[in-house]
């Protein structure tokens, strides 16, 4: 038991439920030790300190971000799985975005490949290598935006404070002057009710995706021209 316990990936998982329910600070390995009833020498079997910590952590958090489910599929549904994934462990763990910003997450194993995987995605759709590496991160930015700037009640509010939260953030846009910002007002009426979470992600995904997808379109269309697959290779 104790060994299993003790796993890397245990570890890991154990700090991520901290550092949602404490914030980043409270992610140290003194502090780990005492949750899991150990010293904190056991854990550097694992982690020599606290920065490789935190980067085992978000290896951990972020080893589902692949594209290799189904090898077959077209890049768009490769790469969308992949964004999907990525909002999935963001949404389950709301401190990730700010432990990736804490280390060096090119050093993980995980964040590695997931940036591999994208990239020859984005290589397969016509961007070129550069241009498929800002489009990764955007789209990893993306998803870090849609679950920081969900809309509606903040994460720190209860669930049994939530329909009050609403009434008072419907109340004070309402109160705004409808001359001066008539579609603020209007927008108002939005949180008589609970947001459609699933909606909400879904569109987002969609939007983005959309972006990639039609800007590939455009680099294909390009490409039919003459000497511009040329000119594109020599630029890129």
């Amino acid at each position: 038991m104790a060994g299993e316990r003790l796993s890397r990936a245990a570890v890991a998982e154990r700090a991520l439920r901290l550092g949602d329910e404490e914030g980043v600070e409270a992610v140290t390995i003194r502090r780990l030790a005492q949750e899991l009833g150990v010293t904190p020498m056991a854990l550097y079997w694992h982690f020599k300190n606290k920065d490789e910590l935190l980067l085992g952590v978000v290896d951990h958090a972020l080893s589902t971000v692949r594209a290799d489910r189904a090898a077959t599929d077209p890049w768009p549904k490769q790469l969308r799985a992949m964004v999907e994934a990525l909002v999935t462990v963001m949404r389950q763990h709301p401190s990730l975005a700010d432990l990736m910003f804490a280390i060096d997450k090119s050093q993980g194993e995980s964040f590695t490949r997931a940036t591999n995987d994208a990239l020859a995605l984005l290589t397969e759709a016509g961007f070129g290598i550069e241009e498929a590496y800002w489009v990764a991160t955007h789209l990893l930015h993306t998803a870090i935006g849609l679950v920081q700037a969900q809309p509606d009640c903040p994460m720190n509010v209860p669930a049994d404070q939530a329909a009050e939260w609403r009434r008072q953030k419907r109340l004070s846009m309402e109160s705004l002057p409808a001359d001066k910002y008539p579609m603020v007002v209007a927008f108002a009426a939005t949180y008589a009710r609970a947001l459609d979470t699933e909606r909400y992600y879904a569109f987002g995904i969609d939007l983005a995706m959309a972006g990639v997808e039609a800007m590939a379109h455009s680099i294909a269309a390009e490409l039919d021209q003459p000497d511009a697959r040329a000119r594109r290779t020599v630029e890129a």
